[in-house]
């Protein structure tokens, strides 16, 4: 009995063995990389010998090194502004020709010596055009909505097809439809995508701050088309924090208002609290402090029949800009803010130029341009 029993224990361990074996064989324990191709079939056998290739090391991008310990991150104090300036009749009309003589920059009430001037107005433009899209107030079919894709894709029917144009929409945070391109189909095809809101947060100060910050390194005339209500509800920044970010940006800022009829109608018939009447208020405060204090313009249509009017200005304004650069008598590096002052004067006397039309008769103009700077910082 004990030697069947022997034999039958001996049998079954031979039977799992092989079984064991089989599957071992099966599924091996080390599988390869994924790939998703199909396999054509199976390859050469390796040799059971083969010993594994050793890969050459991944070259990865290495951080460059900063200076060492007590050497200076800057070794040059040269600081030079650049001022775009805008000389417009009270009906906002370019007033162009005007000689380099005939311009004074003033910076701390001290006149500065003007460096380069310039004024050409057909080197392609830059442009974001940042959207206010949130369901706050541009719900699906609503008046609203409806007016912010007709000034959206109004504006961008005015630019010329050498100007880069970005799309930019945001509500609880920017998200960039489309980056700076020369092909109009992809900014047509970003637009498209501006069907259904999804948050109820309008964060204008965030949206328009990371816009500016993303083009501070683009070199020459550069524009942002602010269309919005220009309410905040959310943002992470304040409104103080983010002016001073705009003033700095060397932006220019368009503003577009929205909802100005539709708000006085709903004021007219009582449905607006006082609360929310000196909100709108601010709102439009906001979008002209930004427009102004960077050399730009702001508008409030009331009528769909102002849009092209108003975007015709825009880019007229954009294309005929006097730009001048001059290096500042104050050298120091002490983050303080410094105010800009352009004015028209008569060099031989130093008051402020009149300027004339076809008829003889002293024109009224208006000089748009940004209001200062922030002077940088001495590193320690």
């Amino acid at each position: 009995m004990s030697g069947r029993n022997a034999v039958t224990k001996a049998s079954l361990i031979a039977l799992l063995g092989l079984l064991l074996g089989a599957s071992y064989q099966a599924f091996p324990q080390k599988a390869g990389p994924l790939s998703g191709r199909p396999r054509r079939g199976p390859g050469p056998s390796a040799a059971p010998s083969a010993q594994p290739v050793e890969l050459p090391p991944v070259e990865t991008r290495k951080r460059q090194a900063g200076p060492e310990e007590g050497q200076p991150l800057f070794t040059s104090d040269t600081n030079i502004v650049t001022v775009d300036v805008a000389v417009v009749d009270k009906n906002g009309n370019f007033i162009p020709n005007i000689p380099q003589g005939n311009f004074q920059v003033v910076e701390d009430g001290v006149p500065q010596k003007v460096l380069q001037f310039g004024n050409n107005s057909d080197a392609p433009m830059t442009v974001a055009l940042v959207i206010e899209f949130s369901n706050l107030y541009q719900q699906y079919w609503s008046e609203s909505w409806y007016q912010t894709l007709t000034a959206a894709h109004g504006f961008v029917s005015t630019l010329d097809p050498e100007d880069w144009v970005a799309v930019v929409a945001y509500d609880l945070k920017p998200e960039i439809l489309s980056d700076f391109t020369q092909d109009r189909r992809e900014t047509q095809a970003a637009m498209q995508r501006l069907q259904i809101a999804a948050y109820s947060e309008s964060n204008l100060y965030d949206a328009l701050t990371d816009t500016i910050i993303r083009m501070k390194e683009i070199e020459g005339r550069k524009s942002v088309v602010l269309i919005a209500s220009g309410v905040d509800t959310f943002s992470k920044l304040t409104f103080g924090k983010a002016r001073r970010i705009v003033q700095d940006g060397g932006v220019t800022v368009y503003a577009v208002g929205l909802m100005q009829a539709l708000r006085m109608y709903y004021d007219s018939r009582g449905a607006m609290g006082p609360i929310q009447r000196l909100d709108f208020l601010q709102a439009d405060n906001q979008m002209r402090t930004f427009a102004k204090e960077t050399g730009g313009m702001s508008f409030f249509p009331r009528f769909y029949g102002e849009f092209p009017s108003i975007f015709q200005a825009i880019h007229y304004s954009m294309r005929n800009q006097y730009s001048m650069t001059y290096s500042p008598t104050n050298t120091k590096r002490d983050g303080q803010w410094r105010k800009i002052k352009v004015r028209l004067v008569d060099p031989t006397n130093n008051k402020d130029l009149r300027i004339v039309n076809k008829k003889g008769k002293s024109m009224k103009y208006q000089i748009m341009a940004k209001n200062g700077y922030t002077a940088p910082r001495e590193v320690e």
